[in-house]
C-alpha cells in the first residue's frame, strides 16, 4: 500500500493519518508513505506508484489530493483508497466511506470496491481530471482567492468568509455554455459527478458518480441577492429547489469564450474558460468499506 500524503494539511490531520497507519501496521500491512512537496506532486508520484506496479495507491487529503492521486493513476488498473483529511471531504460524503481512524484501516485492507468514473476537462494549456465538480462563476472565484493561511484556521468557516468578501466585488459576468450541443446563458455554473456539493450539501439529486455523464447546474440569476439566495439554500438542502437553477444530465459540456473565467475543479484553482468536459476513458476501482 502506498500512501500519498500532503504534509502540509496540519498537525491534527497528520495525527489522524498516523492513528490509521498504526492499526494498518499492527495488522501487518505493508505500507509506504510518501509526502507532496508542491501542487501537482500527487499526481507524480502517483503515476510512479503505477509504474512501479502498485495494487492500491491512497490519497490521504482533502478532494483536491484525491484528484490529483487520481490524476496519475488515470488509465491504469491500480485501485484507489481515501484516507479523507480536508476540509470538505465531499467525495468521502458521496461515496458514504469511513472516518473513524479503525474503521478507515479496516476498509482498506479488506478492499471492498465500487466504480468511480471521472470527469476530464480540456483546459488553456492542460487537460486534467476531476472526480466530484468543476465550477465557473462566484465558488470558482471563491476558491482562487482563498488563502492556505485561512483554510487552516477557520476550515470549513473560511469558505463562508471567503464567500461573503468574494459577493460585493464579483462582477457576475454572463457565462456562455453549451450542454450537449445546446448554447445558452448562466451567471455560474457546476458541473458535477456526484450529489454532494461544499461536504455533506445536495446539489444534484439524482447524480450518480459510478456512472458516465454529468449533472450540470446552471445558476441563472445574477447579482449578489441571487448569490445570497442560492448561498441561504444550500446548507438546508433546498438549493435543487431553488428558482433560477436548473439542473441538466449531460455527456458533454463546453464553457465558452476567451473572458479567462476563473475555473475550480475539486475545490482548488483548475485555471480559466474556455473549457471542455467530456467522460474519462474509464473508470476508476475505488475502496469504499
Amino acid at each position: 500500500m502506498i500512501v500519498i500524503f500532503n504534509p502540509t494539511a496540519g498537525r491534527r490531520r497528520a495525527h489522524a493519518l498516523w492513528r490509521v497507519l498504526d492499526v494498518l501496521s499492527a495488522n501487518g500491512m505493508r505500507l509506504e508513505l510518501a509526502e507532496t512537496q508542491h501542487a501537482g506532486h500527487a499526481t507524480e508520484l502517483a503515476r510512479d506508484a503505477v509504474r512501479s506496479g502498485a495494487k492500491l495507491i491512497v490519497a490521504a487529503g482533502g478532494d483536491g489530493t484525491i484528484a490529483e492521486v487520481a490524476n496519475g493513476m488515470a488509465g491504469g488498473s491500480a485501485r484507489l483508497g481515501v484516507i479523507p483529511l480536508g476540509t470538505a471531504n465531499v467525495l468521502a460524503h458521496e461515496l458514504r466511506l469511513p472516518f473513524a481512524p479503525q474503521a478507515v484501516a479496516a476498509a482498506l485492507a479488506f478492499g471492498r470496491t465500487c466504480m468511480l468514473w471521472p470527469g476530464v476537462a480540456t483546459l488553456p494549456g492542460e487537460t486534467r481530471l476531476f472526480v466530484q465538480m468543476l465550477g465557473v462563476g462566484l465558488d470558482a472565484q471563491v476558491v482562487h482567492g482563498m488563502s492556505a493561511p485561512l483554510k487552516r484556521l477557520l476550515g470549513k468557516g473560511a469558505y463562508v468568509a471567503q464567500t461573503v468578501r468574494e459577493m460585493s466585488r464579483y462582477r457576475y459576468p454572463k457565462l456562455r455554455i453549451r450542454l450537449d450541443g445546446e448554447e445558452m446563458d448562466a451567471a455560474s455554473v457546476i458541473v458535477s459527478k456526484g450529489r454532494l456539493y461544499a461536504g455533506r450539501f445536495t446539489l444534484a439529486p439524482h447524480a450518480n458518480a459510478c456512472l458516465p455523464g454529468f449533472s450540470v447546474a446552471v445558476f441563472e440569476r445574477y447579482g449578489t441577492m441571487a448569490a445570497m439566495m442560492y448561498g441561504a439554500a444550500l446548507p438546508l438542502n433546498l438549493l435543487p429547489r431553488m428558482p433560477g437553477l436548473r439542473i441538466e444530465s449531460v455527456s458533454a459540456v463546453e464553457i465558452l469564450g476567451d473572458g479567462g473565467q476563473y475555473a475550480q475543479a475539486d475545490g482548488d484553482p483548475a485555471g480559466a474558460t474556455p473549457i471542455s468536459i467530456r467522460n474519462a476513458a474509464s473508470p476508476i476501482e475505488v475502496v469504499v468499506s
